[in-house]
């Protein structure tokens, strides 16, 4: 580990985390800000189950702000429709953008608290994360079978074959933490089934 190249990599150890990645410099993160924008709902089509109280929708886009989800069919109860405490099940072609990145897969249960985006989970062969790196120009990727978004802390999970890159250097494990705000990675020993964290650290090219 000390042989790593302190400029784009920082290690950290304690008694719970395995290993800390800081795939830029070292920099403290401000807790992720939102404020409540209004819900902009559009659809194709939609259709009424009042035996189950659900409502589906066919071709959906859900906005607010710069968030926003779109998918192929989307499901709630009908009082979900005011976005308060509410859960959403989104199915084909799911993407959810918002200030951090993006998300895809193939399924998705996104949760509203007080008409605020709290929480995605989304699941796919893969299911994929994207973020662009203001600092250093490259987009930070990631893939994993699951990704749990906590939307207040900004923290992303992928779980079950996860893989990360910083589009240099790349991690990979059986469960990952990236925080959105401070663009840190965590691998977690308790969470890696015993499987072991593989780390490939790519040299910046030389200078001319």
């Amino acid at each position: 580990m000390a042989a790593f190249n302190p400029k784009f990599l920082c290690v950290l150890k304690s008694a719970n985390l395995s290993v800390i990645l800081l795939l830029l410099p070292c920099h403290g993160g401000a807790a992720v800000q939102r404020s409540v924008a209004p819900i902009v709902l559009d659809a194709q089509s939609s259709e009424l189950d009042l035996k189950n109280n659900n409502v589906f929708f066919r071709k959906v886009r859900i906005a607010q702000g710069n968030m926003s989800v779109t998918a192929d069919q989307g499901q709630a109860s009908r009082e979900a429709l005011g976005f308060d405490n509410s859960v959403w099940i989104f199915r084909g072609n799911v993407k959810i953008n918002m200030d951090q990145g993006q998300l895809s897969a193939d399924d998705a249960q996104v949760s509203f608290i007080k008409k605020l985006l709290a929480k995605a989970v989304a699941n796919g062969k893969p299911a994929q994360f994207q973020q662009r790196i203001e600092k250093t120009g490259k987009t930070a990727l990631g893939h994993a079978d699951s990704i749990d978004y906590d939307a207040s802390k900004g923290i992303v999970r992928l779980t079950k074959d996860a893989w990360l890159s910083d589009g240099q250097n790349e991690v990979r494990g059986e469960s990952l933490k990236y925080n959105v705000v401070a663009q840190t990675i965590v691998a977690d020993a308790a969470e890696q089934n015993s499987q072991r964290v593989h780390i490939i650290i790519t040299p910046p090219p030389s200078k001319p």
